[in-house]
């Protein structure tokens, strides 16, 4: 059962600014609200009043409501215009199908001396005969009934034949109001039946989820409640307060009961992310990958990125500080980059050596020259520069001269002199240019 609340007025409060107590209009309908409450006292300066599509029995609590204007109270369960009296400035009343059987309760409407538009289409006091000039008599001030307009005429005529109109239309109330009963008699006895089974049938589900069930079981279980709901919208029954209500208890029943099927944790198969040696295991489960919901653990020696309850674990082949890693995400393409910096040293990319190339001088030009294709080249390891120096003997001459570079400035060959062992350098005197 939903009530009336303040948070819930002030939720439909929203064009007030959440204000409810100078608040002048508020809609109210498709709640569920089965009793009118509060609205008198928190809301004095209501003009317009939706409250449609209901299960509200009873016309109640709206008496204070001076200001008010138009109430819509169509598509609810009330079968008698009552406690409106209040409401001095009520121009316009929409009981639109609605269980209204006591056309004679329409008399309580006189002292709403301003009341000019009422409808009742839907209700079941619309079928009795003389329905229509029977209002028309004893409303003088309404100038529209059921859409339709009013003449001077039909009303003239509506009240000289408002003696007979009374009395055809009391008869048939009385017949009515017999019929009535009978519907609430068998309707509480069919309601009682429905409970006895609904326990039973619940016993019988509790024993069943108690014990192991086969797929056969289940499957016949599943054709059951699809039969029984599949009957319960079949079966003819009246349009009564009851049966509207029987409905909307079945929807909401079927809905908490898919609502606690989706609560229900699933079987899954549990994942094992540490052996019992303390080994790590490299996990990877399939998943839909949002960043509100991405949890990234980096540990020293594994990462584990969980996503919707779905782990992605990976071993790392070296131990790495967490404290400096780094989490980022594309957002074109999704893409998850994890920077882990080594705990021990840093990982350093092996720049390509670049091959010496060959210089040759020719009178101030220096020319490189580029290995051939298809020619092989013999490549020196560095570290074994020193003991091939070592090839030729100290003390020996080759045959073969090493080149001479020619400086830029010079304008001939210098030749080279043997050094003698006297030979002191003074750092007063300049060099030879």
């Amino acid at each position: 059962m939903v009530r009336v609340s303040e948070d819930l007025i002030r939720r439909r409060a929203e064009h007030n600014n959440g204000e409810i107590f100078s608040l002048e209009e508020v809609s109210l309908h498709q709640q569920d609200i089965e009793r009118i409450e509060h609205i008198d006292k928190w809301c004095r300066d209501l003009k317009i009043l939706y409250l449609q599509n209901n299960l509200i029995p009873k016309i109640e609590n709206v008496g204070r409501l001076k200001k008010l204007e138009y109430l819509n109270l169509a598509l609810n369960n009330i079968e008698v215009i009552e406690n409106l009296e209040g409401c001095e400035s009520l121009q316009k009343l929409d009981l639109t199908v609605n269980f209204v059987g006591k056309l004679s309760s329409v008399e309580s409407l006189k002292q709403n001396l301003h009341l000019r538009e009422l409808y009742l289409v839907g209700n079941p006091c619309t079928e009795f005969h003389g329905y229509r000039q029977y209002v028309l008599a004893c409303l003088p001030q309404l100038q529209w009934l059921d859409g339709k307009e009013i003449g001077r005429g039909e009303r003239i005529q509506a009240l000289q034949e408002l003696d007979a109109v009374r009395r055809c239309v009391l008869e048939q109330e009385v017949d009515y109001i017999e019929k009535r009963e009978e519907q609430k008699r068998s309707g509480l006895k069919e309601t009682t039946e429905k409970q006895e089974d609904s326990q039973i049938n619940q016993l019988l589900s509790e024993n069943q989820n108690g014990t192991h069930q086969n797929p056969e079981s289940s499957s016949k279980a599943y054709k059951d409640s699809e039969d029984k709901e599949k009957e319960f919208w079949e079966k003819p029954c009246p349009f009564t307060p009851e049966s509207r209500l029987e409905a909307h208890r079945h929807l909401e029943d079927k809905r908490r009961s898919k609502e606690k099927e989706r609560e229900k944790p699933k079987n899954k198969t549990l994942r094992t992310l540490i052996t019992a040696d303390g080994r790590v295991m490299n996990i990877n489960e399939p998943k839909h990958m949002d960043t509100s919901l991405l949890d990234v653990d980096v540990q020293p020696t594994y990462v584990r990125v969980t996503v919707k309850r779905k782990v992605f674990q990976l071993v790392l082949p070296a131990e790495v500080k967490p404290d400096s890693s780094t989490a980022r995400r594309s957002q074109t393409t999704g893409h998850l980059l994890l920077i882990l910096p080594l705990a021990h040293g840093e990982i350093k990319l092996k720049k390509p050596t670049a091959r010496p190339a060959s210089v040759t001088s020719n009178h101030n030009t220096k020319k490189e020259t580029r290995p051939v294709p298809g020619r092989e080249l013999l490549e020196v390891d560095p570290g074994l520069a020193g003991s091939l120096a070592n090839i030729v003997p100290k003390g020996k001459e080759s045959s073969h001269k090493p080149l001479q570079l020619s400086q830029p400035h010079q304008c001939c060959d210098i030749e080279e002199r043997p050094v003698s062992k006297d030979f002191v350098d003074d750092p007063e005197v300049p060099p030879l240019m």
